[in-house]
């Protein structure tokens, strides 16, 4: 039963003083074009004309700001010029997701411009109407059953859109940019946040910096000599229909590794057989992982796990066979420039994508030969870790905020005006 004041349209239920209309009926919207050879069209002279491409946005982003290259003026016939205030969508990259111009310049044919909108829609209006559950669904639905999603501008024009009278749009953007401009100040100070650590890290790993009260000389220690390193070696004929989305064991693989720890949302499962197996990478809280294969070299820390977890092929386990080094304080050693600078070597002049563990033989690194030195180094950048994990938390429980918030205003559920 439709609640009073609404009414069933083709956008959902909506207040009965709100419209609905195609995009495509309410702006033009056009393919961009690339002239070709693009080599020839491009320049390094100021005064070319900004060439617009994907990777001159990054994520999250609303608006195109700058480009990294121009075309000469001959190109501008081949291609298709836009201007301040238009949208763009890429036809397949970021699917669906609208950019907002500050400059002007041309697009190729990757990009769809959303042009002449303005006696319809207030502009952020629009583009939290083009971000939209509502939106991004109906792109989907276009795109079932073809395999590829992809947009052109037959199908961007057939977007059904919910138009409140202008002075309620205005209301409903200005809400929404408020708690984006609240979004994007704590993305700006977690990255601040990073930045210190890492700069942390590098000098209290290294003993640039030294904690009170120590003063004793560091110790060069081997990872090969004092340590066990492990990977799957057994487990013939695993296959990827053994990928469980739940199960006995956590299958850890290197796409898991997020921020230096586990992601165990996304980890796949195997069966308890599998998992006895090979007891040498039956892992447990405290152990440290190293990828080496696909992007080798990427560093997790075990903790938090709360059930059995073994390793795919792509990832070592590191143990100490010593009282030479805590593992805490390793964890923070491969995270810093000593470890980025061994794989760099040992990479130099070729590109690899595999590291065995006889490269491994080779790296060595300083520590204090206090085991206590060392835990409160580690303790003192856990510390950071812990803040900055908090600090994202709080980050998506705003940008879960948002999204609620753009699903209540953007049907009418909560009226502004």
């Amino acid at each position: 039963m439709v609640k009073e004041g609404f009414r069933k349209t083709e956008a959902g239920v909506l207040p009965n003083d709100w419209s609905v209309d195609y995009l495509g009926k309410n702006s033009l919207v056009l393919r961009g074009g690339s002239p070709r050879p693009i080599q020839d069209y491009i320049t390094d002279s100021p005064n070319g004309i900004n060439w617009i491409k994907i990777g001159d946005v990054k994520q999250g982003e609303k608006y195109i700001n700058h480009t990294e290259e121009r075309i000469i003026p001959e190109g501008v016939s081949r291609s298709r010029t836009v201007q301040l205030g238009d949208f763009v969508l890429s036809n397949s990259m970021s699917f669906g997701r609208p950019y907002i111009l500050n400059i002007n310049g041309c697009i190729h044919d990757g990009w769809l411009v959303i042009q002449n909108y303005q006696r319809t829609f207030d502009r952020m209006y629009l583009y939290y109407a083009l971000c939209s559950e509502l939106t991004l669904g109906q792109y989907k639905s276009m795109a079932a059953g073809s395999g590829v999603q992809n947009l052109n501008k037959e199908k961007v024009n057939t977007v059904v859109l919910p138009i409140p009278k202008k002075e309620e749009q205005t209301a409903i953007a200005n809400t929404l940019s408020d708690v984006d401009e609240l979004i994007i100040s704590l993305e700006k100070l977690i990255t601040k946040k990073k930045n210190t650590r890492t700069g942390t890290i590098q000098e209290l790993i290294t003993g640039k910096i030294r904690l009170k009260g120590y003063t004793d000389k560091w110790k060069e220690i081997n990872l090969a000599k004092n340590s066990k390193l492990k990977a799957r070696i057994g487990w013939q004929g695993l296959t990827t229909d053994e990928y469980m989305d739940s199960g006995y064991s956590y299958l850890i693989t290197g796409t898991d590794f997020v921020d230096g720890h586990i992601d165990w949302k996304g980890c796949h499962y195997v069966t308890q057989d599998r998992f006895l197996q090979d007891p040498n990478i039956q892992v447990s809280n405290g152990d440290v992982l190293i990828t080496k294969d696909g992007t080798i070299g990427k560093v997790a820390l075990i903790d938090g796990l709360t059930k059995p977890a073994t390793l795919n092929s792509g990832v070592f386990v590191v143990r100490p066979t010593t009282a030479e080094y805590s593992p805490n304080f390793l964890y923070y050693v491969l995270l810093s420039n000593v470890f980025r600078e061994f794989l760099n070597k040992l990479s130099a002049g070729s590109t690899i994508n595999h590291l065995y563990q006889k490269d491994l033989v080779n790296f060595s690194f300083f520590a204090p030969d206090s085991i206590e030195e060392q835990e409160q180094i580690a303790g003192l950048i856990y510390d950071m870790d812990v803040e900055i994990m908090k600090m994202k938390k709080e980050l998506d429980k705003y940008r879960q905020i948002k999204q609620g918030m753009m699903n209540e205003l953007l049907t009418g559920k909560i009226r502004l005006v």
